[in-house]
């Protein structure tokens, strides 16, 4: 069994479950193994069972408890940190500062990753953030002129000049645009963005974050003339969900593609952000299944906005 890595889970009740049991079959050969008291002693907490109601989602951590936590977990000062972001994420009910804590956690994570060298400078410095590929697809755009007051009109005010600035500034020392001094139009002259296969996944997260975070914004503030956001549940098999999985990356690459061969011949009117999403909402349950009579399945209700 392997000592779990913090960074590696987005649930902190997991993620000391994982540390207790690595704990417990490490010292499983001692006369006394490692066991809840020993958490707690080591957090200096006097309850001898609080990690187990805490792992079992009984007891909620408070910022104090975190610090005891890390204290016990042996965490570095930044560790600390990312545990209490975990913490936070993890613990919210409101689902905007949810997905707000999520968004800084991921960040977090990320330059963690860069400082570690498991991102490269480089690729951080060219696709960073989600403005820079913005910005890069807007090189397609018609009439669109490149100085950082022109962009800021066009970017809806989430942003201010000194970002699209940095981000400008990104793409040109990245030679992946170029811009006429004259007339401010744009070229582009790299394929670093042309897509994300080889950027590392801390990274990806980070961007894909923020990019969620804006689709969330945009059902609030856009009519439903201008997106199409929709969705729908229902179960799946494991062959299914592969199958619906490869049918979403198979369209993505058709439309991205399409498009791709267009913006060759003329240039766009908008920038427009694509988000496919396929996720669990639940666990398949464990223990065999009685087996039910076969009826048509009904079609899924679906949630369009």
């Amino acid at each position: 069994m392997e000592f779990p890595e913090l960074s590696q889970f987005v649930d902190f009740r997991e993620y000391l479950k994982a540390f207790y049991d690595y704990q417990k079959a490490k010292t499983k050969s001692r006369l006394r193994p490692y066991s809840y008291s020993d958490f707690s002693a080591a957090a200096d907490i006097k309850s001898p069972n609080y990690l187990k109601l805490i792992i079992e989602g009984k007891r909620n951590l408070s910022q104090e408890m975190c610090k005891k936590f890390s204290r016990a977990l042996k965490h570095s000062k930044s560790q600390e940190k990312e545990f209490r972001l975990l913490v936070e994420y993890c613990q919210e009910k409101d689902p905007h500062q949810r997905t707000q804590n999520l968004k800084e956690l991921s960040e977090f994570r990320a330059k963690k990753s860069l400082k570690s060298g498991e991102i490269d400078q480089q690729t951080w410095d060219q696709v960073s953030n989600w403005l820079v590929w913005v910005l890069y697809a807007m090189v397609d755009q018609k009439g669109v002129e490149f100085t950082p007051a022109s962009l800021l009109k066009l970017l809806r005010g989430r942003v201010n000049e000194s970002q699209v600035q940095r981000a400008m500034d990104k793409l040109l020392k990245a030679q992946d645009i170029q811009v006429d001094p004259e007339n401010h139009l744009a070229k582009k002259t790299g394929s670093a963005l042309s897509g994300i296969d080889d950027v590392p996944k801390e990274l990806v997260r980070k961007i894909q974050s923020e990019l969620i975070y804006i689709g969330l914004e945009s059902l609030h503030k856009h009519g439903p003339h201008e997106r199409e956001i929709s969705g729908f549940t229902l179960a799946m098999t494991e062959k299914e969900f592969e199958w619906v999985r490869f049918e979403l990356r198979k369209l993505r690459k058709q439309i991205q593609k399409e498009i791709s061969m267009k913006r060759e011949q003329s240039q766009g009117d908008r920038v427009y952000q694509v988000n496919m999403q396929l996720f669990p909402l639940t666990d398949s349950v464990k223990k065999e299944e009685p087996k039910t009579q076969e009826r048509t399945p009904e079609r899924p209700p679906s949630l369009q906005l």
